[in-house]
This record gives C-alpha cells, sequence and structure tokens, in this order.
C-alpha cells in the first residue's frame, strides 16, 4: 500500500519550538520526528512506499531519510512553490494505482487504518475522510452526511452557519482511490490547490462518493506550541495506544431527555430542547478521560408520527451544536425510532414494530460496541427512567440513576443515584466503575 504525506509547509506558528532551524515536520516528539513518527505508523498498517512532498528547508528532510532505513520506500514531491494541501497530488495521479492514505506530515495519529480501509471500500468511495468530534467545531470545517455518512456538503469554518449541525469535524487524515484523481489529469502543472477546498468538494459537486468515517480515535495536529507539548504528554501516558480502536475501549452510556436536557416528555422540535445544569462541565470530564461518551435515546415519536426524523436529527444536532459552544462533545449518538403500539394518527406502519434497539432491550449498546470496539464490562449507563436502568442491568453493566428528568417512584432499583450528571460522572471517573 502507498501513501502520500504532506510536508512542505513552513510551519509559522511552532516557530517557538523551530526556532526556524527545522521545517515542522522534523521537529521531535522524544527521539523521533514527527514524520517518522508518521511512516511508522502507516507501515504497521502495510504502507510500504511513501511520497512526500517537501518545500521548506526540504533538504534536511530529504538528508535525514535518505540516511535512515524505515523498511519504507520513501519518495520526495519537491514544490519549488508552496502548492498548497493539494496541488502535489497532480504529480502522482499516475502512479497511485491501487486506494492510497494521504495526511499531514505535522501530525500526530493512531488510527485502525485497516477498519479504516475495510469502510471505504465497502462504500467504494472515491475518497474517505476522518472526522471526528473536538471542542471548537464552531470554528472548524464540518462535513454534512446523509444517514448513510455520505458527504454531501463540506461546511467551511469561514462561512456562518445559521443553521444546528453536528460536530463532525474533518481530522484531515484520508483515503483515497486512484479513481478520484481524474480531478488532476486536465490540470496544469504546479497548480496551488487545497485538499478539502479544491480537490475534496469538487468531488463532492462532482456527485463522486466521498464518505465520512467518524471515529473517536487520536489524531492531532501538532502546529502549534501548546498542542506539541499536549502531543508529548499523549505519548508519555500511552493515549495514543487507548484511544486506537483495535483495542477495546470504555463508555458512559447517557440517556438524552431528563440527564443531557431538560424533560419535556418527548421532544418534537428543536425549539424545545435546553441543555441541563452541569451537563457541559460532565461532558469535559469525559471527554478528557478514557471514556466515551455515547448517547442511547428512546425516541418512539418517530414511530407515532409525531416528530419527523428530519427534525429529530435537528434535535440531536441543536444539542451537539449547544455543547460544542461550551467546548464539549459526545462522541456519537444511537436512537431507536420504533413504537410496538398502534393506534395512534399518522404514525408510521413500518416503524411500528417490536425491535431489539428500543430500550430497555440492549441494541443500541450492542451497536456502538461494534463500531467502537467497546468492553461492556468497562462500560456504565447513566439515565433518569427505569427504562434507562433496567437497560444497563439487561446488559449486565454497572447502572447509574439521575434525578433531574422524568419524576416517577423508580421500581428498578439502581446501583446508584446522583442529583445531577456531573457528580454522576465525577463518581465513575473517580472510581473507575
Amino acid at each position: 500500500m502507498k501513501a502520500f504525506i504532506m510536508a512542505g509547509g513552513k510551519g509559522t506558528r511552532l516557530v517557538e519550538i523551530t526556532k526556524d532551524l527545522l521545517p515542522k515536520p522534523m521537529v521531535k516528539l522524544f527521539d523521533k520526528p514527527m514524520l517518522q513518527r508518521s511512516i511508522e505508523t502507516l507501515k504497521e498498517y502495510g504502507v510500504d512506499e511513501v511520497y512526500i512532498s517537501v518545500g521548506y528547508m526540504h533538504e534536511i528532510i530529504e538528508d535525514y531519510f535518505n540516511n535512515i532505513d524505515l523498511g519504507v520506500k520513501i519518495n520526495f514531491i519537491v514544490e519549488d512553490e508552496p502548492l498548497g494541501s493539494g496541488g502535489a497530488l497532480y504529480y502522482v495521479k499516475d502512479i497511485m494505482d491501487d486506494d492510497f492514505v494521504v495526511c499531514n506530515g505535522d501530525s500526530l495519529f493512531s488510527i485502525d487504518i485497516d477498519k479504516m480501509m475495510e469502510f471505504h471500500k465497502s462504500h467504494n468511495a472515491y475518497a474517505t475522510l476522518m472526522t471526528h468530534s473536538n471542542f471548537h467545531p464552531y470554528d472548524s470545517d464540518l462535513l454534512i452526511c446523509d444517514s448513510d455518512n455520505r458527504v454531501i456538503e463540506l461546511a467551511r469554518k469561514d462561512v456562518e452557519r445559521d443553521y444546528y449541525y453536528r460536530n463532525n469535524v474533518n481530522a484531515g487524515f484520508f483515503i483515497i482511490s486512484p479513481k478520484a484523481l481524474y480531478y488532476y489529469q486536465n490540470l496544469p502543472e504546479a497548480t496551488k490547490l487545497g485538499m478539502e477546498h479544491d480537490f475534496i468538494n469538487q468531488l463532492i459537486l462532482d456527485g463522486k462518493a466521498v464518505y465520512s468515517y467518524k471515529s473517536t480515535e487520536y489524531f492531532k495536529d501538532v502546529g502549534t506550541p501548546s498542542r506539541y507539548y499536549q502531543a508529548l504528554l499523549d505519548i508519555e501516558n500511552n493515549v495514543l495506544d487507548k484511544k486506537n480502536l483495535k483495542n477495546k475501549q470504555k463508555a458512559i452510556f447517557l440517556d438524552r431527555d431528563g440527564t443531557l436536557n431538560v424533560y419535556k416528555g418527548f421532544l418534537k422540535s428543536a425549539e424545545e430542547l435546553e441543555i441541563l445544569d452541569t451537563v457541559p462541565e460532565a461532558l469535559g470530564l469525559i471527554n478528557n478521560s478514557e471514556y466515551l461518551a455515547i448517547i442511547v435515546s428512546n425516541q418512539p415519536v418517530i414511530a407515532r408520527g409525531e416528530c419527523s426524523t428530519a427534525e429529530q436529527e435537528n434535535i440531536f444536532n441543536k444539542l451537539e451544536t449547544l455543547l460544542g459552544q461550551q467546548g464539549v462533545y459526545v462522541d456519537a449518538r444511537y436512537y431507536c425510532p420504533h413504537h410496538p403500539d398502534s393506534g395512534f394518527p399518522g404514525e408510521v406502519k413500518e416503524l411500528k414494530i417490536k425491535c431489539d434497539c428500543r430500550k430497555p432491550n440492549i441494541g443500541m449498546l450492542e451497536k456502538a460496541s461494534a463500531d467502537f470496539n467497546l468492553d461492556l464490562s468497562q462500560c456504565v449507563i447513566i439515565g433518569d427512567t427505569d427504562m434507562d436502568i433496567q437497560t444497563g442491568k439487561n446488559a449486565n453493566i454497572p447502572t447509574i440513576r439521575v434525578t433531574t428528568g422524568k419524576v416517577e417512584e423508580p421500581k428498578v432499583v439502581a446501583d446508584y443515584t446522583f442529583d445531577n450528571l456531573y457528580d454522576a460522572v465525577k463518581f465513575v471517573i473517580d472510581n473507575k466503575i
């Protein structure tokens, strides 16, 4: 397998570290340059040939890698003038004969590339972009996707958004099919282009299959001093391997209504959603822990015809938008649209079924477990109703009730009870239950 690494930037934001004596990708993270770490990680997943686009102080990069044997064939493409993040792909348009990886030379990552490649190939994609939830979606490029994760729009960070959106941020790690390189065939040599805003965006506009692969794995742009020092801590604390989906993960499953947002019965419009006190602080604890924050929610109003799937998505999007403005996020969301009982005006017949996903069944937990390689025995569920607590008992995981939601006399006893989500989450993380 081949890979293409973009390493031509000057890295002015990292001058405190480089002292203008090194190109940014050659900054050392402990014992080796960032670029070497990227190549070694790619090699673990079968990459045996790498093309590196270089520019600023390219002689330093070439001299270093021409005098070290990493067991990978390395080719250099020298940009006489900066070609942007996507321009140098022109020079491999007739070389790449199979799906290949593209990443930045100033990034640190630990991604199960085999899993991402399987997703890419199963969708016969022209391009697959790794996306993730981050702490600042409001000033990040977002991918707007359909229900199958096909990208329908690249929402640029410099364009004002007057809508609620999913925290689905472009990370900067790609798998590209050689058939996507048609884009470069009629372009002149040395055309300055953006990887996302020009190349990927044109694929989307041309109706080509571009997909979002949402992952919770470790990816960090090490482009500023603060990110550099955080990367050092993450390496030291083995965060990279812990986040890789080839290893088992932990999660805190969260009910939505009455746990994350003010309980008003089943919500039927985004205007009704109001985040509960302490929820941003609670999610901040989860985001900075080894746990994933995963919503599992029954939404029978869809089957009952009281709320469309589109509006329910908008409700969830409002939740993610508001949380993002507070600098926190959820890693994933699952909801059951079914309802077993008939007799509602406007009900959706095909959704009036007995399913495996409706709590207290554990189908949503099992789907999350498959998607994120969870160790269910290391997970916990937090909710406000007997339904949530029984779900946890059916999954044989610890259960926590919060008293912020539906008022009911408990018939199912939770393992623990707290007055708010923050206290519940803090207890989980402090005690590693």
